[in-house]
């Protein structure tokens, strides 16, 4: 059975249509009244439980009196609701959350990761991903469903090939670099490959060292997920062992914000980071 179609857009529609009507005072009833609807419905339009059609979208905007660039945005992100990813022919494979990721990463415009355990999936070669997964995986599998999952966290990494290929940061704590996954020569390789991929427009990994100790945001890997102004309605993912848990609320996402930061500013320049991550290639290559 196919998995339903991921929400996320409509979500995020919901949340900034939710703002817009606070901020313009009206009340749930009399926005839901103005789409033919009552105060049931627009909750549902807010909580991303229900779409809505493009007449009705354009009624909301002229309610909150939004301006032009919000105005096209929000229609612009209303279409995007219809549309099916790539990944949708792999429905049946797929959890529903780990969909809501692979539509996360197709709209956004900067990509802000932590890791903590191992290389993310966006940067991940294929014998280095085939590791994890098999690694990682709660209930056995087979070598083509394997395959299968390795070739769908493959085809992940084309956002990179596009003209608007969204910008990618990559901070790394340096126990990464040195836990073999797949063995030394795949790990090796594995990290030959983040050198080669920061030489790419756009994409830039850091090291947090050993020597910095404790630091914030140590407390497990997460992503933050940036899109286009006007509407900066930006999403935190996290992972847990059940799949991948996002957080939408202002203030969550801020501390999140915050705390990449301050990774950042823990973290090696990116000429030392790549000088520290070439030295354990050595190390591995020479074991």
């Amino acid at each position: 059975m196919a998995h339903p179609e991921p929400k996320v857009r409509k979500k995020r529609l919901g949340s900034e249509l939710r703002r817009l009507r606070e901020e313009s005072g009206v009340s749930l009833q009399q926005a839901g009244e103005t789409i033919d609807g009552d105060k049931t419905k627009m909750s549902r339009i807010e909580n991303g439980r229900q779409g809505l059609r493009p007449l009705e979208l354009k009624t909301l905007l002229d309610m909150y009196q939004v301006d032009l660039p919000m105005r096209e945005a929000l229609l612009a992100l209303q279409r995007q609701s219809k549309q099916k990813g790539w990944w949708s022919q792999h429905s049946d494979k797929l959890k529903p959350d780990f969909q809501e990721r692979l539509t996360l990463e197709s709209d956004a415009v900067r990509i802000y990761a932590y890791q903590s355990v191992v290389v993310p999936g966006l940067l991940q070669t294929d014998a280095y991903a085939e590791a994890v997964i098999r690694g990682t995986g709660s209930k056995r599998m087979t070598d083509e469903e394997v395959r299968t999952l390795v070739d769908l966290r493959l085809a992940r990494q084309a956002i990179f090939d596009r003209d608007d290929a969204p910008q990618y940061l990559c901070i790394l704590d340096e126990s990464v670099l040195h836990r073999q996954v797949g063995g030394s020569a795949v790990t090796a390789a594995q990290l030959r490959n983040l050198v080669e991929v920061s030489d790419r427009p756009g994409i830039a990994v850091q090291v947090i060292p050993y020597a910095q100790g404790a630091y914030v945001g140590m407390d497990g890997p997460f992503t933050v997920y940036s899109y286009p102004d006007p509407m900066e309605l930006d999403v935190v993912g996290l992972d847990n062992l059940d799949g991948g848990l996002y957080l939408e609320e202002t203030g969550a996402v801020e501390n999140y914000r915050s705390a990449f930061d301050q990774l950042r500013a823990a973290a090696l320049s990116s000429r030392q980071s790549m000088d520290v991550i070439s030295r354990a290639a050595r190390d591995l290559e020479n074991e």
